[in-house]
């Protein structure tokens, strides 16, 4: 390029240039200007260029955790929740998503709904049928029994029943490294079966700010 231009009277100073801006920017950080941006607007980023060695497991970082008074994990049970009652929950809550149950005593996990699509499912339901009120009982079930007085709504066709989850007793190294590798918003945590809590990514990077000395409550995400 040099030679079809006749510059290589410049290469000496562009060279000099190059490597004194390098320098100088090695001397304020070794992050680049996007690293910086995405620190300054709060992006949900986890490096993969840097290694997270945390001797602890998801039973300490998931929410809720055990042994503190957090509030209970939103779910919705399979078949005994309502048109209203999961409206209500879509109203008060900003969640992306909710797993499901199979009963609220057993907490045995059946799947994960995403909140728009069972947002437009429900409405879909309602403009269509009539019959359908706020005490009509949703199910995630393919067994569905006949209600005569309110027809019951099927929403299995928007459960994914093959969540991502991970046990109580995982490391978090290996959770981090998941996070990474698949891109993952959230996991659930489980133990035999049975729902304890989600780990989102938010979540890991409060804890390694943690691991770190800082305060993970002056962390804030855009």
């Amino acid at each position: 390029m040099f030679e079809l231009t006749g510059g290589l009277t410049y290469i000496v100073p562009l060279m000099v240039a190059i490597v004194t801006s390098k320098w100088v920017g090695d001397a304020f950080g070794r992050d680049g200007i996007y690293d910086g941006h995405i620190h300054l607007n709060g992006y949900p980023f986890m490096d993969s260029k840097r290694d997270f060695k945390h001797k602890t497991i998801a039973a300490n970082v998931m929410r809720p955790r055990p042994r503190r008074n957090e509030p209970p994990l939103q779910t919705i049970p399979a078949t005994t929740a309502t048109v209203g009652q999961i409206e209500h929950l879509l109203e008060e809550t900003e969640y992306f998503g909710f797993p499901v149950v199979l009963s609220g005593d057993s907490q045995l996990l059946a799947g994960y709904v995403y909140r728009t699509e069972i947002s437009r499912a429900l409405t879909h339901a309602r403009s269509s049928d009539r019959y359908i009120t706020s005490e009509s009982l949703v199910y995630f079930t393919p067994n569905i029994p006949i209600h005569t007085d309110h027809h019951p709504v099927s929403l299995e066709l928007w459960l994914d029943k093959s969540p991502f989850c991970i046990t109580d007793q995982t490391p978090i190294d290996t959770v981090i490294e998941i996070f990474r590798k698949m891109g993952l918003r959230h996991v659930l945590v489980t133990h035999n079966g049975r729902l304890l809590g989600i780990i989102t990514k938010k979540d890991l990077l409060r804890h390694i700010a943690r691991v770190a000395n800082m305060d993970p409550d002056s962390i804030r995400f855009n």
